[in-house]
């Protein structure tokens, strides 16, 4: 006997049948059982979530010999001839191999026909985005005013590539893709019926693999078994998919949270060493820290899920902060693997970039170990510090002489010395957007410093305000971060704090948003007075793209990823 793949054997032929799709299940039971029938439906979502499927189970609802219902018989000549794809009253197209106009008028030229032996005639196009601007066209009037006896399925992966003539016209289902919880608990129901043995892991990471997709979750399980001779394992599962594995991310993990700079680069050797996907590996580390950061901020694991315990540990060792910045380095250290000399090389500097962001939950930087002692500077005292990450500020020069006070400050005196023997307390004058300016602020502390405004600063205590559009700069690691940055400027005793609300538009980031926006107008302006551009509008029809006005001096705009630490 022919064997028949999983995705085929397991395709749902009832509703009841369907993983993960309960709005799109309701809502069609619920429309078949009341008789509430629409001329035309849409389905749209990503690969294998169900959206041909669905269109079958629905033309069996409504053609079924028993009647129109959310529960097909599945026994009827309707049904099986449905089942089987010979049904001469379902028509199924695949719109990526029939585009043109004139194939889509001949479909649309039978539609005008009673149906041969069902109650309706179904017309299912799939990738329905993939027709041209005239097909479309062609197909407009017939969807918008089909005869009685005609139901339109269409079925596509990109909506956003169908004119809304032909949206306004289907009642749109949107399937969702399946998170790996439901798809690996899918793919258990699947093998234990099969009888074939399994390992859990092996299913979540035949889960994850499928990004969403039960039919591909389905094909890497078949994959799976004929790699394993017959069993899913997990060890094997790995080789196959050139997976990690935790049993080699998570002891990297564990030494990037230790500050173990020499176990964290063996760790990462070892996962070169064994020919594993760099990208693969960051992936995974960027997926265990999405799951810490979840649980920091009181999310409940599943009992079922695996590495609970170690997740929740890694969540209490870690700050906030830093799990954060980790997983900024992880996910666009993906993106800077093919601009790295080479892949290993690529994926090591992401590893050292994690290792030197590292800081306890007070805010102080975790001395590397493993890495070579920097001696202190001639004329201060102390042992040399360590290479650690966010390095404890040193003393800046004074202030070459005060300011005016800014309309929003109050005057304050100047501070007394700090005992510390790293730095020196320094005078504030009262004008924080200048005071800011003469720092080298950067990181959580500079967004912070730059879109704080002063509110007031008395016996040593500052407090910024920050606008509602730009709240997340108040949270508690960013004022951390700053804090730490201007404890060694301001001397014992400084506190720091942030308030949510409104401002006078006096930051430093406002500010340099006015003059930057003087300086478009400006270069706007001459552009549109110069003749030669007049004389190209005017006469022969040019437009000015605003966005691509610049003045002169300005650098290119900077993408968000390198706008970090800047207004």
């Amino acid at each position: 006997m022919t064997y028949q793949v999983l995705a085929r054997k397991w395709r749902p032929k009832a509703f009841d049948q369907l993983v993960g799709q309960p709005h799109v299940v309701t809502a069609l039971a619920n429309a078949l059982d009341t008789g509430r029938l629409h001329h035309a439906y849409l389905f749209t979502g990503t690969r294998g979530v169900g959206k041909t499927t669905l269109a079958r189970i629905l033309a069996k609802a409504i053609n079924c010999e028993t009647g129109v219902s959310s529960r097909p018989c599945g026994k009827c000549r309707a049904c099986t001839d449905i089942d089987s794809g010979r049904f001469v009253d379902m028509l199924e197209v695949d719109a990526a191999t029939n585009t043109k106009v004139d194939e889509m008028r001949e479909l649309l030229d039978t539609a005008q026909y009673m149906p041969v032996s069902g109650r309706y005639k179904v017309y299912i196009i799939d990738e329905v985005h993939m027709l041209s601007r005239h097909a479309f066209n062609s197909m407009l009037k017939t969807l918008e005013e089909p005869p009685e006896h005609v139901k339109f399925i269409l079925a596509t992966t990109d909506p956003q590539r169908l004119p809304v003539t032909v949206l306004s016209r289907c009642l749109q289902f949107n399937l969702k893709a399946l998170p790996p919880l439901a798809l690996a608990g899918h793919l258990k129901r699947v093998l234990d019926a099969e009888g074939i043995p399994f390992e859990d892991a092996a299913l979540a990471m035949l889960a994850r693999a499928a990004a969403g997709s039960v039919r591909d979750s389905l094909s890497l399980t078949d994959q799976a078994i004929a790699f394993g001779s017959g069993k899913v394992m997990a060890s094997q599962v790995a080789d196959m998919l050139g997976a990690v594995g935790g049993d080699l991310v998570w002891p990297l993990l564990e030494a990037i949270a230790s500050a173990d700079g020499a176990g964290a680069l063996a760790e990462a050797e070892r996962i070169s060493e064994r020919g594993l996907s760099c990208d693969q590996a960051l992936q995974d580390i960027a997926g265990i820290l999405h799951r810490v950061a979840m649980a920091q901020h009181g999310a409940q694991l599943a009992p079922d899920e695996p590495d609970t315990a170690r997740i929740a540990a890694l969540a209490s060792r870690l700050d906030a902060g830093r799990v954060q910045v980790m997983y900024q380095v992880a996910v666009l250290g993906r993106r800077d693997l093919p601009l790295a000399p080479d892949e290993i090389a690529g994926f090591g500097m992401a590893v050292m970039r994690m290792l030197s962001f590292g800081t306890t939950a007070s805010g102080e930087p975790l001395p590397v170990r493993g890495a070579p002692a920097v001696p202190a500077p001639r004329g201060e005292a102390g042992p040399a510090p360590s290479v650690a990450r966010n390095p404890a500020p040193v003393a800046r020069e004074p202030a070459p002489a005060v300011r005016e006070p800014a309309p929003v400050a109050r005057e304050a005196a100047p501070v007394a010395e700090s005992a510390a023997p790293a730095a020196a307390a320094i005078a504030f004058d009262g004008d924080w957007t200048a005071f800011v300016d003469r720092q080298n602020f950067s990181g959580m502390a500079g967004l912070l410093a730059r879109y704080g405004e002063l509110d007031s600063f008395e016996g040593n205590h500052l407090q910024l305000a920050v606008p509602e559009a730009h709240r997340m700069y108040a949270e508690k690691s960013y004022q951390e971060k700053l804090k730490a940055e201007l404890a060694p400027r301001f001397g014992a005793g400084f506190r720091l704090s942030v308030r949510v609300g409104p401002t006078n538009g006096k930051s430093v980031a406002a500010v340099r948003g006015v003059e930057a926006q003087k300086r478009l107008d400006g270069a706007t302006a001459a552009l549109e007075s110069d003749p030669f551009v007049r004389d190209l509008v005017e006469g022969m029809g040019a437009q000015v793209v605003p966005s691509s006005i610049r003045p002169a001096g300005d650098r290119e705009p900077e993408s968000n990823e390198n706008r970090r630490g800047k207004p």
